[in-house]
């Protein structure tokens, strides 16, 4: 029998990002995808073009009637969109022995805010406590830290004092990292264990003007990996190593004089 894993994010039309990535890498490991929406999100790896939420009362339910449905094993959120959201999905959670994934979803690689200041307020006061991985890029790490992070020394500090605040297991991705031929994330084990455990893959430089989801996929895969109940390294290894072959076997298209591509979701 399959294990289940369940999704909580947004929509994207371009099929890339959000809980369409997320469920094509479940698919790939063999496990059970389950989803909740919480917005759907008008995008492409180019550009975001608009954003509507799905009322507060829907996604409550949706995750309600999941949670008492499927034998679910693993929990990931995504976009969370909105600090009534947030609140909500606390609530579930909280009275929940599930493994949860936090994909912060804050703040886009471009820099942009995804999260309005409340809701983000409300993930680092509640959320956050009761996830067993966080796993923010650079820029969301430096809001969960309340520190700059910009340097492979910076980012471990980053690690273990987000790991220390919310009690919790942090993986901090070295997406926004440049001028480096490896990539590589840094996992803060959960209190009280103190190591910092390097995670590292080949650094493919695209030439093109467009990817996305990388971030939604690697969450997603580890989330997997625990449904399938392997350890939290062993989990993040398997994740690190196949959204390492999505991107070097991406897709690409030319259109309308735009470059675009897509991770290859095996």
């Amino acid at each position: 029998m399959n294990p289940v894993a369940l999704t909580i994010a947004g929509s994207d039309c371009s099929a890339g990002a959000g809980l369409q990535a997320d469920l094509k890498a479940m698919q790939h490991f063999g496990v059970h995808g389950l989803c909740a929406v919480t917005c759907v999100v008008s995008e492409t790896p180019l550009t975001v073009r608009r954003i509507d939420p799905v009322s507060t009362i829907m996604v409550q339910d949706q995750v309600n009637l999941l949670l008492d449905s499927y034998p679910v094993a693993a929990i990931k959120t995504g976009m969370l969109y909105s600090k009534a959201h947030i609140l909500a999905i606390n609530e579930i959670v909280r009275e929940r022995n599930i493994p949860l994934v936090v994909d912060p979803v804050m703040i886009a690689s471009s820099g942009a805010q995804l999260l309005e200041d409340d809701a983000i307020k409300a993930m680092k006061r509640d959320l956050l406590h009761h996830a067993t991985l966080i796993t923010p890029n650079m820029p969301e790490a430096a809001a969960l830290a309340d520190m700059q992070v910009d340097t492979v020394e910076q980012m471990q500090a980053a690690a273990t004092a987000i790991s220390e605040k919310f009690n919790t297991a942090c993986l901090i991705k070295a997406g926004h990292l440049s001028d480096c031929n490896l990539r590589t994330d840094y996992l803060k084990l959960a209190p009280p264990e103190t190591q910092i455990m390097p995670f590292s893959m080949p650094n493919i430089d695209l030439e093109t003007d467009g990817i996305h989801g990388t971030g939604c996929t690697l969450s997603a895969a580890i989330t997997a990996n625990l449904a399938l109940d392997k350890s939290l390294p062993d989990a993040i290894a398997a994740a690190k190593q196949y959204i390492h072959e999505a991107i070097s076997k991406a897709h690409h298209w030319t259109h309308q004089n735009q470059k675009i591509t897509s991770l290859n979701f095996q």
